[in-house]
């Protein structure tokens, strides 16, 4: 499987320094506060739980799936579709939005827009990596990891047909590897 990684990105040093980094900041802006951190599945699994344990705070977790990507897509279609919805109403709570990636800003500008309309008291966006050479929709991230060049990641959950999230480093997937199917 790390034959099929043309270069690591994100070391699990470096991804360990980020997740304390952004644990020190939530916990100083939550402090006082018990917010409902929503973490969006699958690919955001593995840095929630890293980054909820870096927390000092009372604070409570959800998750929800949603895709902008079909089967063996590498490119977004764009339309957000909603595949598991929370078990926690959002209404009147500090809402923490947890990102694997952000990309093309679709899904996050999505959800912002569906607790806004669930009437969450605030809404705040955390992502492990950003790729802002991908943005078509504007999304202010409130927190941001590690900014990436726009290359096709895989590892520390983040996958490509399913494959690599167990990686505990963040790598470049070799072109050949998604350009065969």
């Amino acid at each position: 499987m790390n034959s099929d990684i043309e270069k690591v990105l994100v070391s699990e040093k470096e991804i360990d320094k980020t997740i304390q980094r952004l644990g020190k900041e939530l916990t100083k802006e939550y402090q006082d506060k018990n917010p409902l951190f929503v973490c969006v599945l699958r690919g955001a699994a593995m840095f929630m739980m890293d980054l909820v344990k870096s927390l000092d705070f009372k604070m409570e977790y959800d998750f929800m799936d949603v895709s902008s990507y079909g089967g063996e897509n590498t490119v977004t279609t764009g339309d957000v579709r909603i595949i598991k919805d929370l078990d926690t109403s959002v209404r009147g709570r500090d809402v923490v939005i947890v990102e694997d990636i952000i990309d093309t800003g679709y899904t996050l500008d999505r959800l912002v827009e569906l607790f806004e309309s669930r009437h969450a008291n605030s809404i705040k966006l955390v992502s492990f990596l950003d790729k802002p050479a991908r943005r078509v929709k504007h999304v202010d991230v409130d927190y941001i990891g590690v900014q990436i060049p726009d290359e096709f990641v895989v590892g520390y959950g983040m996958d490509y047909d399913e494959h690599y999230r167990n990686l505990p480093y963040v790598g470049i997937l070799k072109p050949d590897i998604y350009s065969t199917k």
